[in-house]
């Protein structure tokens, strides 16, 4: 079989195509024939810092396959289902503790990225029958990620006001889940064109923070002065400040990712002054992908894919992903 690996080099030259011997399924684990993987910033920084490492890394976290193959004692899937890869492979319900967290798929150990791939049976998901492949595939990390910020740590009501930054996957999931929820929301982008996909697809304000750098003052606008129940704080370094300035009054911030950088300064005046709650959040469950995967099936949620490469061309998936082309979901398909 063939799978992609991170080998020598740096950056997108590091990223390659190996052959690799068939992996057989041992007791309670599940070969899959992977359909589909879906990019995350995180598979751009680990193609970053994973360079030249021994032995070499294979990437991806997220993806869908159909089950070829099981070892012995497997009960929760069969030969022929459709599933999604989880984010953890060990984490299956409750609080995180440090053996679900190492058991993330893509850093170093087990991955998405190739023809075929063993997990263990606790790491996959039966997905909801209206998806197409492409769409299983974004949903373990970015649509995760979404919903465990919303639903499992915010304490949200219809009417709630929440903002989401940027168009990338973990927003605009967020998006299509607060719509879905009741909840107002405002959403952010450089980029004018993107702020009208997010219009038509119900969002109720809209604000560009390259033109209106604080952004925080449209956010209490529309709010009446009050501020945001929420926020989803994906910028890091450059728009935590902004998202203190917008968040009301013990209000909520999910804080998920580090586009603009990884060591923001800490406004401690304005954090002591709103009670604000700031919460990391590192994907979710697979207790809790089954109840997304539940909400996806009622509300017929259909996941934004935005690009399709072959994915023997993750390259290019990569060099568009970097150049911030996409609004939603890059996903490499495997044919």
């Amino acid at each position: 079989m063939r799978a992609l690996e991170i080998g020598e080099g740096a950056g997108l030259d590091a990223l390659k195509v190996v052959e690799r011997p068939d992996p057989t399924p041992g007791h309670g684990e599940v070969l899959l024939r992977m359909r589909a993987v879906s990019l995350n910033y995180r598979d751009l920084i680990t193609l970053q810092f994973s360079a030249g490492r021994q032995p070499p890394v294979t990437p991806f976290s997220d993806g869908c396959g159909i089950v070829e193959a099981v070892g012995e004692g497997v009960t929760r899937v069969a030969v022929g289902d459709r599933v999604a890869t989880m984010f953890f492979e060990r984490w299956n319900s409750g609080r995180p503790t440090p053996e679900s967290q190492a058991s993330a798929l893509g850093g170093g150990g087990r991955a998405a990225g190739a023809e075929r791939v063993v997990l263990h049976e606790d790491g996959v998901s039966k997905v909801p029958d209206h998806l197409s492949d492409h769409q299983v595939s974004t949903l373990p990390c970015a649509a995760l990620t979404a919903w465990r910020a919303l639903f499992e740590d915010a304490r949200l009501e219809p009417g709630d006001a929440v903002v989401l930054q940027g168009t990338g996957g973990v927003s605009v999931f967020g998006l299509q889940f607060a719509k879905a929820a009741g909840y107002r929301t405002v959403i952010t982008s450089s980029s004018d064109e993107k702020l009208e996909r997010a219009r038509a697809m119900g969002a109720d304000h809209l604000v560009n923070y390259k033109t209106t750098p604080a952004w925080s003052a449209v956010v209490r606008e529309a709010t009446g002065h009050v501020g945001a129940d929420f926020v989803m704080e994906v910028g890091g370094a450059g728009t935590l400040a902004e998202s203190l300035k917008a968040i009301r009054i013990g209000g909520h911030i999910a804080v998920i990712g580090v586009l603009s950088g990884f060591e923001p300064p800490l406004p401690l005046a304005s954090m002591i002054g709103t009670s604000a709650r700031l919460q990391g959040v590192s994907v979710g469950s697979r207790a809790m992908f089954e109840a997304m995967s539940r909400a996806l099936e009622l509300h017929r949620i259909e996941p934004v894919v935005d690009k399709v490469f072959a994915w023997t061309d993750a390259r290019a998936a990569f060099a568009a992903m970097q150049a911030g082309e996409h609004f939603g979901k890059i996903v490499l398909d495997f044919g």
